[in-house]
């Protein structure tokens, strides 16, 4: 959802209402955030509905606010044709369902504009319900519609903008052959593609696509669909825009995945007090390192330090402890062998607020039997990464001993060995997977990747919006571990911890991107721009 800010209405509402705060989150398209009076964009949270959760939350702005449906239908139209009122000449494309009837009021506004259109129905003129209302509409205007596809090649040449309005959520199984020859048509002499809602041919929960229009801009309503932040959905859909259609905020009250937006995160960043000292902003034990892979350990610790971190050791084993001490001039090191000295590990991390564990330390079996000691011992958040994570997948039943949050921040291929499915599998169900595997074992769990999904013990679930293809890198995981270990050490939630955490390493990996270009991106770059984007206080932009 967004909200603006009108100086000069927020000045009328100053000196005519006494209760100024609440008349001004009252107004539609407005905030708490709204009274500094500057003119100002403000994300707020957008939820994530799977197709089904989505109707259901249509059915209730209908049956408990009393919303017309046509109501609804108009308002998603009007907020499709604000995206192209640029353009001049359209071919509109419409399916039967609901959003055909989109497709319909989208081009009965454009015509209304004095623009070109050309309207096919792909599907049919079998309407009903608002979509039917809509094309009656359009029918008493005398509008001639294209009924079949024999001119769809030259009127999208002729078009500047074509509007997919076939299927939306509403695709069940295979593509026919007749529409794969439309969507494929589509996508060859399309020349701006505007889909309505979801991409026809995209599953909208999972983002499968056998065959899709590939959209340049996705008008999506109310709420995100999970097919468009899963790939290759999320690839077909190109710049995604979530349009306010009206519905009432209290209509998504069941839904318990959201996305991170820069105001929820300026919400949980911990603040800097003026009297305090280093202990007050957390001090981490960082468990990891072999031979061949210190520059992991340097990176999460060197990522907990832009982080905000207080104190961080670094427990090494004996062999890089001097590569790893001169790399990391701030921190301490703890020198150690991994399999003889577990008992004085375990001692020493009880002086911590939050152990890491994993970064570049080898799969040898010593590993899995300390981790299994730190789980079993811990009283302070333990983040487990990298082969950390591969010696859990050995024996996820330790955690049943833990007494101590967790947090796992595994990727695809790690993930894969925890759950012990197909990496394929999971890229095909990341929010089911995670939640299933949390609500087994009770803790919380970052899916990385391309929108990481974190999901809290209780199954909660956020998705990250920042980030880019230039943090596929070596050592990113690394950074973003130390992150999440640095700001659980904090005091926050280990969820909000994890949250904020992928929120800024994402943010921290746009910046570089804009200093080095996506290919140039690394590890290093990443953390050095976390001195760029961290705010100076929780209400500073990031």
């Amino acid at each position: 959802m967004l909200f603006w800010k009108n100086k000069g209405l927020l000045n009328y509402l100053r000196k005519t209402e006494k209760n100024y705060g609440a008349a001004i989150t009252a107004l539609p398209g407005f905030g708490k955030s709204c009274i500094s009076g500057e003119m100002e964009i403000v994300e707020m949270v957008k939820h994530v509905c799977t197709a089904e959760e989505m109707r259901g939350i249509d059915r209730i702005a209908s049956e408990k606010f009393g919303i017309p449906g046509i109501v609804l239908m108009e308002n998603a139209a009007l907020s499709c044709v604000r995206e192209i009122s640029e353009y001049s000449s359209f071919t509109v494309l419409c399916g039967k369902g609901n959003n055909g009837g989109d497709g319909l009021a989208i081009a009965r506004h454009l015509l209304n504009m004095g623009k070109s259109v050309k309207i096919y129905l792909i599907l049919g003129d079998d309407f009903s319900g608002d979509a039917l209302t809509n094309y009656n509409i359009l029918k008493n205007m005398g509008v001639t519609f294209c009924v079949d596809t024999e001119n769809l090649r030259e009127d999208l040449l002729l078009s500047d903008c074509a509007v997919d309005a076939i299927l939306g959520t509403g695709i069940r199984g295979e593509i026919r052959s007749s529409l794969r020859e439309v969507i494929e048509t589509v996508n060859k002499y399309g020349k701006y593609i505007l889909a309505v809602d979801v991409p026809s041919g995209i599953n909208a929960d999972n983002g499968e696509a056998a065959c899709a229009v590939n959209a340049d801009k996705t008008v999506t309503f109310a709420a995100y669909k999970r097919g468009l932040l899963l790939f290759p959905g999320a690839d077909f859909a190109g710049d995604v825009v979530t349009a306010d259609i009206s519905i009432p905020e209290q209509a998504f009250k069941d839904i318990t995945v959201k996305t991170l937006s820069e105001e929820y995160i300026r919400k949980i960043m911990p603040v800097r007090c003026t009297n305090s000292h280093k202990g007050d902003y957390g001090k981490i034990f960082v468990i990891g390192g072999c031979v061949g892979m210190a520059g992991a350990v340097v990176m999460a610790c060197k990522a907990a330090f832009r982080t905000g971190a207080g104190l961080v050791t670094a427990c090494v084993p004996k062999e890089i402890n001097d590569i790893v001490q001169s790399s990391l001039m701030q921190a301490m090191t703890y020198p150690v062998d991994f399999e003889k000295d577990a008992e004085n590990i375990v001692e020493k991390m009880r002086d911590y607020d939050a152990v890491l564990f994993g970064n570049g330390i080898g799969r040898d079996k010593s590993v899995q039997k300390l981790l299994e000691k730190v789980v079993t011992e811990a009283k302070v958040p333990v983040i487990i990464d990298a082969d950390g994570l591969f010696a859990l997948a050995k024996n996820p039943g330790m955690l049943k001993n833990c007494r101590a949050d967790v947090i796992l921040t595994p990727h695809s291929m790690e993930m894969s060995r925890l759950a012990n499915k197909t990496a394929e599998f999971v890229d095909s169900n990341r929010f089911s997977i995670s939640k299933d595997f949390v609500l087994k074992h009770r803790l919380t769990l970052v899916l990385k990747g391309n929108h990481s999904i974190i999901t809290a013990p209780d199954g909660e679930q956020s998705v990250n919006m920042t980030g880019n293809p230039g943090m596929a890198t070596a050592g990113s995981g690394d950074a973003l571990a130390g992150m999440t270990a640095a700001l659980a050490a904090r005091g926050l939630t280990p969820y909000n911890a994890a949250e904020l955490a992928v929120y800024l390493h994402g943010k921290a990996g746009d910046e570089a991107k804009k200093l080095f270009t996506e290919d140039a991106v690394t590890a290093p770059d990443i953390i050095d721009a976390l001195s760029h984007i961290l705010p100076v206080e929780n209400r500073r932009k990031i």
